[in-house]
């Protein structure tokens, strides 16, 4: 499974890093037409808009996976033993529940509602389905590091928001 987290990584990097430097590029030249040219591109500025949501939802499910996201720790930290199991085990499961139901079921049914009507952007003339599908992905990938933290919680003990040694701040993107 860690073989399996490594890639599922690499993959999630490779498409936040890649959206993120094309949305660089957009807003760049969005500032650069509107101020220079005096002419702003509509379909820099939407597809500026449609590469954040991207770049927001799959970095939350990567930074989630890293352990580095937002956490009020509170009762993990005051609590032991047994407690402090059922307490990470009930924050994995609220995670994993919103990500299943919200995120996954939700997301597949925005998306193929979305595909049915024939829905698609101003500019870019793209199927809506295509930006939302961004929405079932990181739910997946959400789902994903659930089990793979269910796993450490059971083996290990280690709760969803305790990083080890072995994984210490100052990644590829920190």
């Amino acid at each position: 499974m860690d073989r399996v987290t490594r890639v599922v990584d690499a993959v999630l990097r490779l498409v936040i890093v890649s959206a993120f430097a094309v949305l660089v590029v957009c807003v760049i030249w969005q500032v650069f037409s509107r101020y220079v040219l005096g002419t702003p591109s509509t379909v820099t500025d939407e597809m500026a808009r449609f590469l954040f949501i991207w770049v927001a939802l799959l970095g939350g499910a990567y930074t989630l996976g890293q352990r580095r996201h937002l956490a009020i720790d509170l009762l993990p930290s005051v609590t032991s033993g047994s407690t402090r199991f059922a307490v990470n085990t009930a924050i994995l499961a609220a995670i994993a529940i919103f990500a299943a139901v919200v995120m996954l079921y939700g997301g597949i049914n925005l998306v193929s509602r979305t595909l049915a009507t024939g829905q698609v952007s101003p500019a870019l003339r793209l199927p809506m389905g295509l930006i939302y599908i961004a929405i079932p992905l990181s739910g997946a990938g959400i789902l994903y590091y659930c089990l793979t933290f269910l796993r450490d919680l059971i083996a290990s003990g280690r709760g969803p928001n305790e990083r080890t040694e072995a994984a210490p701040l100052g990644g590829p993107l920190d």
